[in-house]
């Protein structure tokens, strides 16, 4: 019986990871979807009341802070501050590739995603694109997030998005850098800015310099421990 009630006990918790999984990935996935069609107050509604984003090289803190970002820079940036989709106007991006972890007491969890956008403007509005902004473009990043349960629902604590590339349709990556780039001065003094400045060593350079991400999960096969030098340790037990 009791053997039993251990294994029980065991499934239970299994099942309750992979709910809490689900929902996270759900929770994620409509941030993507908000985003697309310019709905700047859906996505605040997803973060926990002290949640915040990185981008580029600042923290915007609270829903405040994420409606600056996704509403007064974004929303005026995309759509001259309307809500919703606007005719020819493409910004769709797909939440991919997911890992998430979840603590052991279920009350936070950590997920690594991959972004991948591709907006721009149709010839039939191409008078309406900002200064600066290819008409046609591609982005991918990595989201490297914190996730919180508040009152028995997981919400987004640190949405931290390191874009890895941007690049001009019609030319490609190999050819284009960034047209986004990194804010050197904070809210209020930038309308747009970020609450906080990274500190320097924080900042993430732009395509096309590259860096590394760290991952928030362990390694699935040889767990946490692994680092380089022990997998060439096991390379000479190998045949």
């Amino acid at each position: 019986m009791a053997d039993l009630e251990s294994r029980f006990a065991a499934l239970e918790g299994r099942v309750a990871e992979l709910e809490d999984q689900a929902a996270i990935r759900k929770l994620q996935w409509a941030y993507g979807y908000y985003i697309d069609y310019n709905r700047p107050e859906e996505v605040a509604g997803l973060f926990a009341e002290d949640g915040a984003v990185v981008f580029l090289s600042g923290e915007y803190r609270g829903h405040a802070g994420v409606m600056r970002l996704y509403g007064t820079w974004f929303q005026n940036l995309f759509t001259g501050g309307r809500r919703g989709p606007v005719k020819g106007l493409l910004l769709d991006h797909f939440q991919l590739q997911d890992v998430i972890t979840v603590a052991p007491d279920r009350k936070t969890a950590k997920g690594r995603f991959r972004g991948v956008l591709a907006g721009g403007w149709h010839d039939a509005i191409k008078d309406s694109l900002p200064e600066g902004m290819p008409q046609q473009f591609w982005e991918a990043g990595i989201y490297e997030n914190d996730y919180v349960r508040e009152n028995g629902v997981w919400k987004i604590k640190r949405l931290n998005y390191m874009m890895q590339w941007q690049a001009d349709y019609e030319t490609g990556w190999a050819h284009t850098v960034a047209h986004l780039q990194p804010a050197v001065e904070c809210y209020p003094a930038n309308p747009i800015g970020p609450d906080v400045i990274l500190a320097e060593e924080e900042w993430r350079p732009t395509w096309p310099n590259r860096q590394e991400v760290a991952m928030s999960f362990a390694h699935p096969v040889l767990g946490a421990a692994f680092v380089v030098e022990n997998f060439t340790r096991l390379q000479k037990q190998w045949p």
